[in-house]
């Protein structure tokens, strides 16, 4: 069977008769088996997808079946499942099963995806690599001694291999668009608030958002357009109304659009990504678009206050795995006070102690107005700074990342090295707005990378319609 680039492709050919649900959830089983190495996937729902192609096909022939019948999508090892496991890629919850299927889950199962796995990240999600999971790295299809990115490498990796359709993925400072970037994929973080985090496990919850690793911008509008809206179990979900995303692809639409010209001169930019970034902008003009460079003086500030943040939320998230009512327990625990010490030493990773650690010291009396306090007055300037780049205009263009994919083991003894990573990512939730990467090119080195587009609160209709012009223009560059 061929490789599909798109929901549209294998609508087409369920019409005609020429494959079947049950016959796309074969190929994928077998290009997962083919496929191990990469350790994208860490269990895979052989059967149970099976059985879930037979009864779409089914509803095909009787012209029943939802708008997702066709789709074959793998979870992100975060997002809860009724029935089936959930660990967040750390060994705390190793075993442990999802009493419940988080929002979207619930969503896109009424819509008739078939969910053929759960896919592995970075341990709670945080990661730039893909090398914190307790389940061993993830491995870039596109050369296999480099990271996929993270947190979100497991799904990325899953597209970019054809191991199915789709994934969802959760983004909290990049966690889906580096990896996009990495892999060749596109990759979106929407508005905070747009869709539900009810069944999310959380890392830190004024920044997480579940959303979309696609082949096709038409799919993730798709999917966009399906999860997105209020839920009654999410305070923070918002009640905007959702567009049919996926009917918004106005052609020939001229934008404004700013471009951070800090990026450009940024410590460790690669200067070939620097060279057709700026080849991007003169066609985007000559197409007729109005491209302007922009300052943005807190980039530097960007990461720590970032890090400063969420680190405080996770600390604060995390102090329910105790040992105590779910997940791992030391079997050398003694008493209430070695029953937390032992079994959270146990079951979490280093990373994961390592922003436990720095979270609970910006959280504490002696620091809480040094760290934390300041770091919300920081985030406060970032947010409107951005806002007022967005007030006269569509979007702010930059790279996705500073890089292409690095080789597996040559940031982890370097956390600081590690957390730079984001430093073109975190922008957006940090400002709370939807950001997306569009595959950019194929870089020298025989690696991928990707563009960068944010835009205004809940502006993913537009933002989605120009990443697909966008990506046209890309794929004329190459």
């Amino acid at each position: 069977m061929k490789k599909f680039s798109s929901l549209t492709e294998i609508r087409q050919a369920l019409l005609c008769e020429k494959t079947t649900c049950r016959g796309l959830v074969e190929y994928y089983l077998q290009r997962i088996s083919g496929k191990k190495h990469l350790n994208a996937f860490l269990e895979v729902y052989a059967e149970e997808a099976l059985s879930q192609a037979d009864i779409i096909d089914q509803k095909i022939k009787e012209g029943t079946s939802g708008r997702l019948a066709g789709m074959v999508l793998g979870l992100k090892d975060n997002i809860c499942y009724k029935g089936h496991k959930v660990s967040a890629s750390s060994k705390i919850l190793d075993g442990f099963e999802s009493l419940y299927s988080s929002t979207v889950v619930e969503r896109l199962l009424a819509e008739d995806v078939i969910i053929i796995g759960r896919l592995n990240c970075d341990e709670f999600a945080m990661g730039a690599s893909n090398e914190n999971s307790a389940y061993g790295p993830v491995l870039n299809d596109a050369d296999n001694s480099k990271v996929p990115g993270g947190s979100s490498g497991g799904s990325a990796v899953a597209v970019q291999a054809d191991l199915c359709m789709a994934a969802l993925g959760s983004d909290t400072g990049g966690s889906i668009r580096q990896p996009a970037s990495f892999t060749g994929t596109f990759g979106m973080k929407p508005t905070y608030g747009r869709v539900s985090r009810w069944g999310l496990l959380a890392y830190a919850s004024s920044f997480d958002q579940i959303g979309p690793i696609t082949s096709s911008i038409e799919d993730m509008a798709l999917l966009l357009e399906i999860m997105a809206g209020p839920d009654e179990f999410d305070a923070t979900a918002s009640h905007e109304a959702v567009p049919k995303y996926s009917e918004e692809f106005a052609a020939n639409k001229k934008y404004k659009i700013a471009y951070i010209e800090d990026c450009l001169h940024s410590d460790g930019m690669d200067t070939e990504i620097t060279t057709h970034f700026k080849s991007l902008i003169q066609q985007l003009k000559k197409e007729g678009h109005t491209v302007e460079s922009v300052s943005f003086p807190y980039l530097d500030y960007m990461v720590p206050c970032y890090y400063v943040m969420t680190t405080a939320e996770a600390s604060s998230n995390l102090s329910r795995y105790s040992g105590l009512l779910f997940g791992h327990r030391s079997n050398e625990a003694t008493d209430l006070e070695s029953t937390f010490k032992k079994s959270r030493s146990e079951g979490f990773g280093p990373e994961v102690k390592r922003r436990i650690m720095t979270g609970t010291f910006v959280l504490s009396s002696d620091h809480y107005d040094a760290y934390y306090t300041k770091a919300q007055k920081v985030r406060r300037v970032i947010r409107n700074k951005t806002l007022e780049l967005l007030k006269n205009r569509d979007f702010i263009l930059l790279p996705t990342t500073p890089g292409t994919a690095f080789e597996l083991g040559a940031k982890s003894q370097d956390p600081i090295a590690m957390y730079l990573a984001d430093i073109f990512t975190v922008q957006a939730p940090l400002a709370g707005i939807p950001a997306i990467s569009v595959p950019g090119a194929i870089h020298n080195n025989g690696l991928p990378f990707g563009v960068q587009l944010m835009a205004g609160y809940f502006k993913e209709g537009p933002m989605l319609a120009f990443a697909h012009d966008l990506h046209r223009v890309l794929r004329q560059q190459l």
